[in-house]
């Protein structure tokens, strides 16, 4: 295929996606919302749209669009709404919609846009903000077909071996949802490790603590790095860090799934639980749990 593709949504994920295509010789298309935001990546060689239509226009034929906005109200009317893309995609357009959406809701938005000859894949992205910018880890479900058309994006997107398709509709948010809340059960016992550790008797430093457990021990992880990088940017004391812990509705999903499924998920559902009971209740667990998804997600703290 031709290294040219449209993207919808310029934010801390999409901009970053926006600015590796470019880096890897696509032309890129975007549209965003905000056309300050716009200008701002024009300046950084993607080519700019100002409007759905026009980006459509700009991209030749079979076009690649890819959407990497909220899950939910705004994916669907970007997706369907009045000026949304089905009303000007042609036959033989593909959309690839990288949102952290419901995997429910993959098979009937693959429909509706089949019924005008536009094919869809799904795809899960992780690594957060600098990963998209600097190499994600991508998993990607829909058709076999769509995916080898469509396979040089995700491989100039990824680290070395970070991405993988599964077939079917869905199939690429699932994997993503899951491994959410299997993040969510990560964070939470770090955070309770940590929070025990600081109010014990031994004065412990977190920041020592975190770092010998970066090398060698069996929890070493991305997690456990970004937790000493977060006591170091914010101090151990974290007084600049709310102790209410916001959710992305991912790992509320994949504890919902696994009832659905007849599986056990008590720790991602505890983790899912801490989150809600949080708000007017802060604590100290809390705050960690606040640090750690700033420092990969770049969440607000």
């Amino acid at each position: 295929m031709k290294k040219q593709i449209g993207l919808i949504g310029l934010g801390k994920m999409g901009g970053g996606l926006a600015l590796n295509l470019h880096d890897h010789g696509w032309d890129v298309v975007a549209f965003n919302r905000t056309t300050e935001t716009t200008d701002e990546y024009a300046k950084q060689g993607i080519t700019p749209s100002y409007s759905v239509q026009e980006l459509v226009s700009a991209l030749e034929g079979p076009r690649v669009v890819w959407v990497m906005l909220t899950a939910g109200e705004p994916t669907q009317n970007m997706l369907f709404g009045e000026t949304g893309l089905i009303n000007y995609l042609q036959e033989g357009d593909i959309v690839i919609e990288g949102g952290n959406s419901l995997y429910k809701q993959d098979a009937e938005n693959a429909e509706k846009l089949k019924a005008k000859g536009i094919r869809y894949i799904d795809a899960g992205v992780s690594g957060g903000p600098d990963g998209a910018r600097n190499g994600a880890c991508i998993m990607v479900g829909g058709e076999k077909e769509m995916f080898d058309y469509t396979e040089e994006i995700f491989k100039d997107l990824s680290i070395e071996n970070g991405y993988k398709f599964f077939e079917g509709y869905g199939a690429g948010h699932f994997v993503k949802m899951v491994h959410n809340g299997i993040e969510y059960g990560m964070m939470q016992a770090i955070a309770e490790g940590f929070n025990l550790m600081g109010k014990s008797p031994y004065k412990l430093n977190l920041i020592e603590v975190a770092d010998i457990y970066q090398h060698g021990s069996v929890i070493e992880s991305r997690l456990v790095g970004w937790t000493k990088e977060g006591f170091e940017k914010y101090g151990i004391e974290l007084k600049d860090i709310k102790g209410e812990v916001d959710a992305n509705g991912e790992g509320l999903w994949t504890a919902q799934a696994a009832k659905e499924m007849g599986q056990p998920a008590a720790i991602i559902q505890g983790s899912v639980d801490f989150r809600d009971q949080s708000h007017g209740n802060p604590s100290y667990t809390g705050q960690i749990l606040s640090m750690i998804r700033n420092m990969f997600g770049k969440h607000k703290v």
